[in-house]
């Protein structure tokens, strides 16, 4: 029986994902706000609202501008 192997995105491997999830996963509720307030005025990046059943639109072009 062959194994499944796992894809990652491009840039992101096993080791990489475990760090992120070792950050959230001792990460306060308190660290979590701050970090969430800390996006929300970083100017660097815009937030735009998208109605869920254009999500997989929205990502295909963000996609295709990408590549």
């Amino acid at each position: 029986m062959m194994m499944k192997q796992s894809r990652f995105p491009e840039g992101w491997d096993e080791e990489r994902v475990k760090r992120v999830l070792e950050h959230y996963e001792k990460q306060t509720e308190d660290e979590a706000v701050a970090e969430d307030e800390a996006a929300w005025e970083d100017q660097s990046h815009t937030f735009v609202e998208v109605p869920n059943e254009l999500v997989p639109a929205v990502r295909e072009l963000l996609a295709k501008t990408v590549a």
